[in-house]
């Protein structure tokens, strides 16, 4: 499979002791959002119980919990942390998702939702909800919202494919367009499922519209393998997804074979979104967002981004969700916030390439 698009935009790379600098600072931003979200709620926790319980948790040390409110630990480990971690797991995914589509399209502007896999994703799980599938027990609905992101994933690449070229020949621009139509067509099959829905068309709509509500450690556990398993994919091709950065003649010149890292890296992305959609509804522009916004900081060296942008979107989703759950007098979907984010970016991205005659 070959991408004919220009290289990537060139930004100035991190050193090595800059990258770790950038790890730790992030990471240690993302542990502090953790715990103010935690103690952030209807019910106020104070930081240092939530600190506590936390490391109580971890270490089995229960005497740190001696004289603290046990409605604290209740709230603490069975409500918030479910609902804080997944929104951190969720965050990091769709930005690896993010960081692969735009490596492979060396396009900023690709992402799972543009490309419409993540719309392919919730088609496949609103299914598994409306007909109440539950032959794999709990596993229904992502595995059925792998397979609606599969299928939409190629069915793009078909729609895309050149056909005076050969049908491995793949355009970016085109890549992108043909997400955005079969986007819109399942669209209208979400539109039409919550009409033949009836009393369920409530579940459809509030899952469609993103939240984190009701978690469950199962949940949080799952993702959170796939996750890492997605990241660990993407961090083993990192270097062949620079070298194609420079042409595919000049990868298959220093031992690349483009097809079979293409082939994998999109269905390791399209794995990691429909994952995260599965357990999220549709929560887009994350992965459009961080890796552009982070590739300013590390440069283009896909071996640094996308550690970066795990822990950077991580770090950006959770603070939605925790602006949406415990600072806004009504909670807003977490799906609307992003989109209300990440549209007016999409925008001022897509502007500013026209201004400097890149195009899309």
């Amino acid at each position: 499979m070959i991408i004919n698009n220009p290289a990537n935009e060139t930004t100035p790379a991190v050193n090595g002791g800059g990258l770790i600098v950038q790890i730790v600072v992030l990471s240690v931003l993302l542990l502090l959002v953790i715990v103010v979200s935690t103690s952030l709620g209807y019910l106020s926790i104070p930081f240092p119980s939530v600190v506590k319980i936390i490391l109580a948790q971890l270490f089995g040390n229960t005497d740190l919990l001696a004289g603290l409110d046990e409605r604290f630990l209740a709230v603490v480990i069975d409500i918030r942390l479910p609902r804080i971690l997944a929104a951190a797991i969720v965050g990091g995914g769709l930005a690896v998702a993010g960081v692969v589509f735009q490596g492979i399209l060396l396009n900023p502007l690709a992402d799972p939702y543009t490309l419409g896999v993540s719309a392919g994703a919730a088609f496949g799980a609103a299914i598994a909800i409306l007909l109440n599938i539950g032959f794999m027990g709990g596993f229904n609905v992502p595995f059925f919202a792998f397979v609606g992101a599969l299928v939409t994933l190629f069915a793009v690449i078909y729609l895309s494919s050149s056909g005076d070229t050969g049908p491995h020949i793949l355009s970016s621009n085109n890549l992108i367009l043909s997400g955005i139509i079969v986007a819109a067509i399942l669209s209208a099959g979400i539109s039409f499922l919550k009409y033949i829905a009836d009393e369920n068309v409530a579940v459809i709509i509030f899952w469609l519209m993103g939240s984190f509500a009701s978690m469950t450690w199962t949940k949080v556990l799952l993702t959170f393998v796939f996750i890492c398993v997605g990241t660990a994919i993407a961090l083993f091709f990192a270097r062949d997804l620079n070298v194609m950065s420079l042409g595919n003649r000049a990868a298959a010149s220093l031992g690349v074979d483009t097809r079979r890292v293409t082939l994998v890296l999109l269905l390791t992305a399209s794995m990691v979104a429909a994952i995260c959609v599965s357990i999220s509804g549709i929560i887009g522009f994350v992965g459009l967002l961080v890796p552009h916004i982070m590739r300013t900081f590390t440069g283009p060296d896909n071996r640094k981004l996308i550690p970066v942008s795990l822990l950077a979107g991580a770090t950006l989703l959770l603070g939605a969700d925790t602006v949406t759950r415990a600072i806004l007098p009504v909670e807003v979907p977490i799906g609307v916030l992003t989109a209300l984010i990440g549209g007016p970016f999409f925008c001022y991205i897509f502007r500013k390439r026209q201004v400097t005659g890149r195009g899309m």
